[in-house]
């Protein structure tokens, strides 16, 4: 497929405009010509390119679906119609220009447009249907106030489970607190209908209780939700601890075709995590695995990378603030080899290390449809953090996240993470905060977001020693992108006159730039004993930089 067509089709419109005026011009108008109005020529050009990058298989499609031929001539035509109706709007506002504006416009919504239908994949024919089914499916009670029910709320609450053929398959309890009194109401009433449930939430719904009450509540629902064949399972939002996973060891052992698994700031400890391992009789099917937020330690990274390896369909795994040292995050990365299918990982605010950043690193090159990576705060330093870039290069076309931040990055490393970066042209967000990167490292990145990278939003860069040169050339590698909305450099050592070259630039859009009150003119970095001072000085560094080639994927 052709993605140089679809990300840079401005370009090849305004080529082929230019040509079709040009030859106009010649014929009828040697003085003056105009790009706009489009040629018929060109407008079917347009068409057939895109009805040839939507039959074309592509990452894309792999992910969202390739369309039928029918349907991406119907979507084709539809984006071109539209594009044009835009261009013929603006033309309309300056009909005695040369109609450049009116290009640009064309351009922009084609590309934007075609996006979205690739993004969108094929149509199903019964989303309508579905949808409906959903909403008369869905029994959720967390709406309102947090609050705890008594018996005779829960018996009003679960008269609509109690009506006789009701089609309910997912049950959301969350943010109600049950005592016994209204666990004794409930749990019948499940009970009666757990054949039927395919998703439960139990997310924060025994808060405030006594942990003798808690153990209490959850045996019984275990209980009597025991034997469901569940896809979706919540129990986050607890503070179980072992003897919490322990009082839903009944539940847990009957599920065989979990796809969803979230066990978010439940106190899970490395006994507990061995106990929720030692339960689940199957996670062949499981897509996501959520561990956000427990004390898990190394001991509990070794059980739940026991469950990673036998989930080979995993796609978002989430085991951030876990408090994960090296000897977990490298049990973690291995087990990890064999989710093929990864498009999210997170592994945020951990302990890990230069071993653990070097061991992903020698899986991660596999994940082939990752989207979105979230690895601050891991203590990967320059080693770890050169050897993920290295690996992430070649891999994961279609990544549009990746957070390094706090990770102690300098200079060092930042060729080969500017080098990634540029080859990644689906970003949207590159977060890099609270590292080391100075000018150097920030000229590098500006570098590598120079060029193309039209779906870019966001870039944060604050607190990395960053002066005026670095913080010129981030502004003025972003302040042009089309969707761009946020750059955050506060937190550095731009001198005064580089915070106003940077405000200027960003004159017309002013909101997009973050803000500036923490920044430091007068900081020092105490690493440095010869770094020369001064605006001169910077812009003798920016322009040694400048001439540094950052290699990017084609």
């Amino acid at each position: 497929m052709d993605f140089g067509l679809v990300l840079l089709v401005a370009e090849v419109l305004v080529d082929h405009l230019d040509m079709d005026s040009s030859t106009q011009t010649f014929q009828h108008r040697p003085i003056s010509f105009k790009l706009w109005p489009a040629t018929q020529s060109t407008r079917i050009l347009l068409v057939e390119r895109m009805v040839k990058n939507f039959l074309t298989p592509s990452i894309f499609s792999r992910k969202y679906g390739l369309l039928s031929k029918e349907e991406a001539e119907e979507d084709a035509k539809n984006i071109e119609a539209i594009a044009f109706a835009a261009a013929e709007q603006q033309f309309e506002k300056e009909p005695y220009g040369d109609g450049s504006s009116a290009v640009q416009v064309y351009a922009r919504e084609s590309s934007k447009l075609m996006m979205e239908v690739l993004k969108r994949g094929p149509k199903a024919k019964e989303d309508d249907e579905k949808s409906i089914s959903v909403v008369e499916s869905v029994f959720d009670i967390s709406g309102g106030r947090r609050s705890f029910i008594d018996a005779e709320e829960a018996e009003e609450l679960f008269k609509p489970l109690r009506e006789h053929g009701n089609s309910y398959t997912k049950i959301c309890l969350s943010n109600r607190s049950f005592g016994l009194d209204a666990a004794n109401v409930a749990v019948p009433i499940l009970s009666s209908i757990k054949h039927q449930l395919r998703e439960v939430d139990l997310s924060d719904f025994i808060a405030g209780r006594s942990e003798t009450e808690a153990i209490e509540v959850m045996n019984l629902f275990s209980s009597a939700l025991e034997g469901c064949v569940l896809r979706y399972l919540n129990l986050s939002d607890n503070a179980m601890g072992e003897k919490g996973v322990n009082a839903f060891e009944s539940l847990l052992r009957s599920q065989s075709k979990l796809e969803e698994l979230y066990l978010m700031n439940d106190g899970i400890s490395e006994e507990a995590a061995r106990a929720i391992s030692k339960f689940i009789p199957s996670t062949e099917k499981l897509r996501v695995l959520n561990f956000h937020n427990n004390m898990t330690g190394d001991e509990g990274a070794m059980a739940i990378s026991d469950i990673v390896k036998r989930s080979p369909v995993l796609e978002d795994f989430r085991c951030s603030s876990t408090r994960v040292g090296s000897e977990g995050g490298v049990a973690l990365a291995e087990a990890l080899g064999t989710c093929t299918h990864l498009k999210k990982l997170d592994l945020r605010d951990n302990m890990f290390g230069v071993e653990s950043g070097v061991a992903l690193s020698k899986v991660i090159s596999a994940f082939t449809d990752l989207t979105e990576v979230y690895l601050s705060y891991l203590n990967l330093e320059d080693e770890g953090t050169e050897a993920l870039a290295n690996a992430l290069k070649d891999s994961a076309p279609s990544l549009e996240v990746l957070e390094l931040a706090g990770n102690d990055i300098t200079p060092k490393s930042t060729a080969a993470l500017a080098s990634c970066i540029g080859a990644k042209q689906f970003l949207t967000r590159l977060i890099l905060s609270e590292n080391e990167l100075k000018d150097e490292g920030a000229i590098l990145i500006s570098k590598a977001l120079a060029e193309g990278h039209v779906q870019l939003t966001e870039v944060d860069l604050s607190s990395n020693l960053i002066r005026r040169a670095g913080a010129r050339l981030l502004a003025q590698a972003v302040v042009n992108k089309p969707g761009f909305k946020s750059l955050n450099i506060n937190g550095n050592f731009i001198s005064d006159e580089g915070i106003d070259e940077v405000v200027v630039m960003f004159k017309n859009s002013p909101h997009l730039l973050g803000p500036l009150d923490e920044n430091d003119p007068e900081g020092e970095d105490l690493d440095e004993e010869d770094e020369d001072e001064g605006a001169d000085n910077e812009d003798d560094l920016e322009l040694r930089l400048k001439g540094l080639e950052i290699k990017q994927e084609e």
